[in-house]
């Protein structure tokens, strides 16, 4: 049995069928209030996988609030056990945007070394890591297939925080995501040329524009950030996750149709 067997049959599913949302509260963001809001909107919603910050007590709020599996996001390995023992599914290497204003900046051997710790302090849970965009594309492909070699179950890609669209509308929806879209299309292609049969998730920068996008060019599910955790109310931040899930729903339908 692989170590995504272990997870829960719906996230499972969803990633086989390349439809996984999941919805990234944020690194950094240790806020309890409003990481519970952004737990109930996105169990509301529709999506299948809840992202937040590496701690315990958050972890059970998540829990409780979204009725969804959790991955927690680190830089710090050490900090994984306590929250898997809260309960979370997945832990995570990344997401590492927040970083990037602070000048804090990760090498593929930095983000590689970080994988390998994480791996050996639980052997047996599903490890995520984010290849970060700051990368050349042909280095984001060797990280992700190196990163697979040592133990990694699903593959993440970043890039909209630093991304820079120039025009309105549905055209700078496509230039905020092209970062990340690059980035899913080069290690999907990677992973597959190489007969890797490991998930690739697509996110940051993402909108209902951009996310059927994501899977068309060979990722099998969407992370969503600042979309959600940005707004100010709950019924906002609902609104949103089905917006985004109806526009997942509805590429998957079209393409099964077609």
């Amino acid at each position: 049995m692989t170590r995504l067997q272990t997870l829960p049959v719906s996230l499972q599913k969803s990633i086989q069928n390349r439809s996984l949302l999941k919805v990234i509260s944020g690194l950094n963001n240790f806020n309890p209030e409003l990481v519970f809001r952004i737990s109930k909107a996105a169990g509301l919603g529709g999506a299948d996988l809840l992202d937040i910050a590496c701690e315990p007590k958050l972890v059970e709020q998540a829990l409780e609030a979204s009725n969804i599996p959790v991955c927690v996001s680190s830089v710090e390995p050490n900090l994984f056990p306590d929250a898997v023992k809260a309960g979370a599914s997945i832990i995570e290497i990344g997401n590492f945007d927040s970083f990037y204003p602070d000048g804090r900046f990760f090498s593929a051997e930095e983000v590689l070394s970080l994988a390998v710790e994480s791996r050996r302090i639980l052997p047996e849970i599903v490890l995520s890591v984010t290849v970060p965009h700051i990368l050349p594309l042909d280095s984001q492909a060797q990280l992700a297939l190196d990163l697979v070699d040592i133990g990694a179950d699903l593959i993440q890609t970043e890039g909209g925080t630093s991304s820079r669209p120039i025009s309105p509308g549905t055209l700078g929806l496509i230039e905020k995501a092209s970062p990340t879209l690059a980035g899913a299309f080069a290690i999907a292609a990677a992973l597959k040329e190489s007969n890797h049969d490991v998930p690739v998730i697509c996110a940051s920068g993402l909108s209902e524009v951009t996310v059927p996008m994501a899977i068309s060019i060979g990722a099998n599910g969407v992370g969503i950030g600042s979309a959600v955790n940005k707004l100010n109310n709950e019924l906002a931040m609902i609104a949103t996750v089905k917006g985004l899930r109806k526009a997942l729903d509805s590429f998957k339908l079209v393409s099964t149709i077609n």
